[in-house]
């Protein structure tokens, strides 16, 4: 009877307003950045607020009373976070004196990694097809009193929901490492032309000859004093660049109570103190490296500290792939592979909206010759002699 019942798509000003265990019948527990408790602990700890430009706003497909499918989604009032860049577009909408805010994101607050976003019921994906999801968040969206709709970094299955002719779509490139099979961090290195190998080495050498050495902490095994010490560090990276921190410690204190199993933290000491920090959350197959910082620059540190312990990491939880976030070609010549990373988009606007498909059309070409480059610097051996 569920089945015959009409589609309906309505939201939530919370996640608390969506039974857990319907979440996560539709979203898993693996995914850190799709658990219930994940989006809990930002609404609990005040970083996804209406006050902070991010007013939660989830959204709920339901037949008749059953839920099939949920969302994350915030109704946002600027476009800091969110790591694909719209400043442009709503500068041109100022300038013709349009209003570009409020907007419907659907994406994790904060997280530029690709993963599901549409989290529905198999019987529900099947039967939207050729731009009826667009359709419904086009409807949405003016329900919402929005102007716009932006889905960030979904996965695969969820292009395919929104992949048509009419549909904004934006492309751009991560790096990401694959573990192949490794034991050790030496058979990653054994992989790279000789050249690549001994400059890896030599940067981490030069890191242990500052007398820096690492500590790694887990889950509820992370001490207070090491996690008051990471926010500080966490801070600092944003303070550095004139920024308020998105995330407060309680947030971070919430991450260690209610998801331990997902969460690490590497520290660099240096005279019996602390110097900086790494957190990483890890998921199924994925370890996902995600804020870090210092009080004081040492030579390679970020790069031993981001990079090559996260690789470590990845290798000796069996994980298959380490996304160490947006941005940053000095990832390539230290393994990172390239990788296209995707957006969707529906601008109510039609005058816009043609202007923006047509932007996004030509950055598209640019980011697959991009794309294409990145691939002929790879520092890994073909048929190198060593």
């Amino acid at each position: 009877m569920a089945e015959s019942a009409p589609l309906t798509l309505q939201t939530c000003t919370s996640i608390t307003d969506i039974p857990q265990e319907d979440w996560e019948r539709l979203a898993g527990r693996t995914n850190p950045f799709l658990r219930y408790e994940f989006f809990q602990s930002l609404e609990e700890s005040g970083c996804t607020t209406a006050e902070t430009g991010w007013q939660p706003c989830h959204l709920v497909f339901r037949r008749g009373s059953v839920i099939v499918g949920v969302a994350p989604g915030y109704l946002k009032s600027h476009s800091m976070g969110e790591y694909v860049f719209d400043w442009a577009w709503a500068d041109a909408y100022q300038r013709y004196g349009q209003d570009y805010y409020p907007k419907l994101l659907i994406a994790v607050p904060f997280t530029p990694s690709r993963g599901p976003r549409l989290l529905l019921e198999d019987s529900l994906r099947v039967n939207l097809s050729g731009g009826t999801m667009a359709e419904l968040l086009d409807g949405l969206i003016g329900q919402l009193g929005a102007h716009s709709w932006h889905l960030l970094f979904p996965d695969e299955r969820d292009q395919a929901l929104l992949s048509h002719p009419d549909q904004l779509h934006r492309i751009g490139c991560q790096f990401h490492w694959h573990n192949r099979d490794y034991s050790e961090f030496d058979d990653f290195l054994a992989e790279l032309t000789s050249r690549k190998r001994k400059s890896i080495r030599k940067e981490r050498r030069q890191v242990a000859e500052q007398g820096i050495r690492f500590e790694r902490f887990s889950g509820t095994g992370i001490p207070d004093h090491v996690l008051s010490a990471f926010y500080v560090f966490y801070q600092a990276t944003y303070l550095k660049r004139g920024q308020r921190p998105y995330l407060n410690k309680t947030f971070f204190t919430l991450l260690r109570e209610r998801l331990p199993e997902h969460l690490h933290i590497i520290m660099a000491v240096r005279d019996g103190q602390m110097i900086a920090g790494a957190l990483f959350l890890s998921g199924a197959d994925t370890l996902y490296g995600r804020y870090w910082g210092c009080l004081e620059e040492y030579n390679h540190l970020h790069f031993e500290t981001c990079y090559y312990q996260g690789i470590e990491l990845a290798i000796e939880l069996g994980l298959r792939r380490f996304d160490a976030g947006a941005q940053g070609e000095h990832k390539l010549v230290r393994g990172f592979e390239p990788t296209l990373t995707h957006s969707w988009h529906g601008i109510a606007h039609p005058g816009f909206r043609e202007a923006i498909q047509e932007f996004t059309e030509d950055e598209a070409a640019q980011v697959q010759a991009y794309y294409r480059e990145a691939l002929t610097l790879l520092p890994y051996r073909q048929q190198e002699s060593d």
